[in-house]
């Protein structure tokens, strides 16, 4: 076995793809441009870096989240192990300490013995050989040139923001509270909320409203190119007056312990590093202009005189038209030995990002050694993902995250929600077991 794998990108599915090839046997020449040169987004050289929120779902078993992390360690991910040696309360939800993460991911990459890492740009794609692109939604212009000279159409745009994140010592907890919904926490809550009367809330409603952006081209005006579960709150804010109040700001299950009733709104906080000094605002995604942000982010009760760490910030991502480019092993159609993972093929969510990479990087190692490569069964999470990005409708192709929606049908249908998840996850750990370790793989 001489031939290398090549993987572009060092990111969750990058990372995640060098990995497995070379836990594989494979040699594996990793390039990753950061440091030397950064995107619009990243702030640091760390592999795997959260741009976005710190939190990579839900871990509890009957969640599509957890069954699909539950997948991953099934399959010997090293994004998923690493998080879980980082990660931070956060209820039911696998959040990390970014910067522990970050490191830890970085470290093991570059001490692995079969990775070359090559801090680079891949500028073009090699003409020969395995390939995994996972260069991600900020793909660099010459590299998203010569993928777009392969695919031979032009990309597909959405975009992706970052939240706000405060220091924990300038929140004002007279005001903010702890707590979970419904008891989703063992101790007092792994949420820090901060709690908005009906007037409270109206004012901040029409302050995002109002409020001043950052100004975007032509083509990205459209609302139809912001992906659904990532919205910017000002958007969400256009859609109704009542609409935050109905998606993130919601107060159900969080009782005031002033009051003992729901708030009419409510804002949560989540831990973001291991030291429990920083904390993210859960689902505030923005492009308003920084200024603005701290004007009307003030307006939040307990965050008057708030510490801003980060302010939001928003950002473009790319995908390829998968549907019409990719099998569901995540090799291309038209090239074999040539793999796409991550966000770039419509992937959405970290977990899902990694998982695709996972995926990738086995098959690119089976390609070397020339074996059957493998196709996980739609029952599985995984399988469902890489299914939906390889056979969804070419003309309305859009980024999906891990849902029971994108799985087979159960027969006989359950019609109890939590039943049915329970029975989806079930019927997933059985095809799993019998498609993968039936392959002698462990």
């Amino acid at each position: 076995m001489s031939e290398a794998v090549t993987v572009i990108g060092a990111g969750l599915a990058g990372s995640e793809a060098a990995w497995q090839a070379a836990e594989a046997g494979c040699e594996v020449v990793l390039y990753e441009m950061r440091p030397n040169k950064m995107t619009p987004a990243h702030r640091s050289a760390y592999f795997g870096e959260l741009v976005c929120s710190n939190s990579f779902g839900s871990k509890l078993p009957d969640r599509a989240t957890g069954m699909l992390k539950a997948e991953m360690e099934a399959l010997g991910s090293i994004v998923v192990k690493i998080a879980e040696a980082h990660s931070v309360p956060a209820g039911g939800a696998l959040a990390v300490d970014r910067e522990g993460y970050g490191n830890a991911l970085t470290r093991v990459i570059e001490e692995h013995p079969k990775i070359e890492v090559r801090y680079a740009e891949a500028e073009r794609l090699p003409d020969t050989g395995i390939v995994v692109v996972a260069s991600g939604p900020l793909t660099s212009e010459k590299l998203a040139g010569e993928i777009q000279k392969l695919t031979g159409e032009d990309y597909l745009y959405f975009f992706d923001a970052l939240s706000p994140i405060v220091e924990a010592d300038s929140i004002n907890m007279d005001i903010c509270f702890r707590a979970s919904r419904h008891g989703e926490s063992d101790g007092a809550g792994d949420y820090l909320n901060c709690p908005m009367d009906r007037n409270e809330y109206l004012a901040f409603v029409a302050a995002l409203q109002d409020a001043e952006r950052i100004e975007l081209k032509d083509f990205e005006k459209s609302e139809d190119l912001f992906f659904e579960g990532c919205l910017p709150i000002e958007v969400i804010a256009e859609r109704g007056e009542k609409a935050l109040a109905y998606g993130p700001m919601r107060p159900v299950g969080l009782d005031d312990p002033r009051t003992g009733r729901w708030p009419y709104a409510v804002v949560q906080l989540r831990q973001d590093n291991a030291a429990g000094s920083l904390y993210n605002l859960v689902g505030f995604q923005t492009n308003i202009k920084w200024g603005e942000q701290e004007r009307i982010l003030r307006m939040i009760p307990g965050l008057k005189d708030a510490d801003f760490v980060r302010f939001g910030q928003m950002h473009r991502n790319t995908f390829i038209n998968a549907p019409r480019l990719l099998m569901p092993t995540m090799e291309m159609k038209q090239r074999t030995g040539l793999f796409f993972a991550g966000q770039i093929v419509g992937v959405e969510g970290y977990m899902g990002n990694a998982a695709s990479g996972l995926l990738a990087g086995k098959n690119a190692a089976a390609r070397v050694r020339g074996e059957t490569l493998l196709e996980l069964p739609r029952e599985t999470m995984l399988g469902a993902l890489a299914w939906y990005v390889s056979h969804a409708e070419v003309g309305h192709f859009q980024p999906m995250k891990a849902n029971f929606g994108i799985m087979p049908s159960l027969n006989p249908h359950v019609r109890n929600k939590r039943a049915r998840y329970q029975a989806y996850v079930q019927r997933g750990q059985e095809f799993l077991k019998c498609h993968v370790y039936g392959r002698g793989e462990s």
